[in-house]
């Protein structure tokens, strides 16, 4: 499949890795960039083995499957870094460095290539050479602190602040906008992409209202952290869920009356000393019917009103079925590309690939003669 999203033409090579660098690559590849997977060799499936791939995260991009542990793997790559406008990675500070594959080593190659670089922690700190996940990342930003409900624990919101939100978005954010600053300074150059950072900068709203007292430490309490009784997710009748966020005077006044409350038996909207009574009542009322009649009440309304589906229910739904934001690809139910581009369209290029689908045609487009790629794998350094 030919690109067509606004990044084609850009050539990419992914270093393998887990979580954040996956989602990068395969939102770069979205968005039309051709993005080379190199994939560890002995992950490449015996001989016989079924040959697909369903992680959602690989989707997009061909995959060669490379030993790093060789000169003549790392050799590989470096040549392929001359023909490419950006590399990603996604290991512990001073691992590519150790391969022979670090900045300074792949930037002597190709002065012109943008380095993008994930880590948890950042390439520099105390921190920086400890292991960890998204929990942990978030944890150290104040993030985790301020989601919960009041007078329970943290509650960890999947891995989406750290790993793809204040990761993988990020760091495909700063190769966007590295190679964008090429085009003026004919220079590549490295981007420093930590979760710890991307965590933070999605806070930068809530820093103000801290220090000023516009929002309260403890958790729970506050406008959006379920704390307003206008802005939570409430049980229904049938055990399922509807969520409410009438932030908005006018918005709140459609909520009560949609759902017969009258607003004189209930204390000012942000009176905050009585929230918790006023979620009371509120609970109480949506217990009354199923999450379905309250959808068909009150979805497209202007009361700020969704039921909480699961994702097999997501796919259903008419506002995501006329919007087609999920497709199918290879069998797999998935979001589709995002954002939405009106002359060039992001697309899904191909299905997840199996590690070392495309070594020999990948090699070929990037200028290697066949008999060198006979060596390679006469070596073991390719399959």
């Amino acid at each position: 499949m030919k690109p067509i999203g606004p990044l084609r033409g850009v050539r990419m090579l992914e270093i393998a890795s887990i979580g954040p660098g996956p989602f990068c690559a395969m939102v770069l590849s979205d968005l039309g960039a051709e993005v080379i997977r190199i994939d560890r060799l002995d992950r490449v499936p015996p001989e016989g083995e079924a040959t697909t791939n369903n992680d959602v995260l690989a989707r997009g991009r061909r995959s060669i499957a490379v030993d790093l542990k060789k000169p003549e793997g790392v050799e590989l790559v470096l040549k392929m870094a001359e023909k490419a406008d950006a590399l990603i990675e996604g290991f512990r500070p001073g691992v590519m460095e150790r391969l022979g594959l670090g900045p300074d080593v792949v930037t002597a190659r190709n002065p012109r290539i943008v380095y993008g670089r994930m880590t948890g922690w950042g390439q520099t700190g105390p921190l920086a050479h400890a292991a960890g996940h998204d929990i942990n990342y978030i944890a150290l930003t104040g993030a985790l602190h301020h989601i919960g409900r009041r007078g329970g624990p943290p509650v960890p919101p999947l891995n989406l602040v750290g790993d793809f939100g204040g990761g993988g978005m990020l760091l495909a954010l700063g190769v966007v906008a590295a190679l964008f600053e090429r085009e003026a300074s004919g220079k590549g150059q490295v981007v420093d992409a930590a979760m710890v950072d991307g965590a933070s900068l999605l806070m930068a709203g809530f820093h103000a209202g801290i220090q000023t007292g516009r929002l309260n430490d403890e958790r729970g309490t506050n406008l959006v952290d379920s704390g307003a009784p206008f802005y939570d997710a409430y049980e229904c009748a049938d055990g399922k869920y509807v969520a409410v966020g009438a932030i908005e005077p006018q918005f709140y006044r459609e909520l009560l009356e949609r759902v017969g409350i009258d607003p004189q038996q209930l204390p000012d909207q942000m009176d905050q000393s009585r929230w918790p009574q006023m979620k009371e009542t509120m609970a109480a009322v949506f217990k009354t019917k199923t999450r379905d009649e309250w959808a068909s009440l009150l979805e497209g309304t202007d009361a700020c009103f969704a039921p909480v589906l699961s994702i097999r229910e997501a796919y259903e739904h008419p506002h995501n079925r006329a919007r087609s934001t999920f497709i199918e690809v290879g069998g797999i139910t998935q979001p589709a590309p995002a954002p939405r581009f009106s002359r060039t369209p992001g697309q899904v290029q191909r299905p997840p690939a199996v590690p070392g689908e495309h070594t020999e045609e990948v090699l070929r487009e990037w200028g290697f003669a066949a008999n060198d790629v006979a060596e390679l794998r006469q070596a073991q350094v390719i399959n």
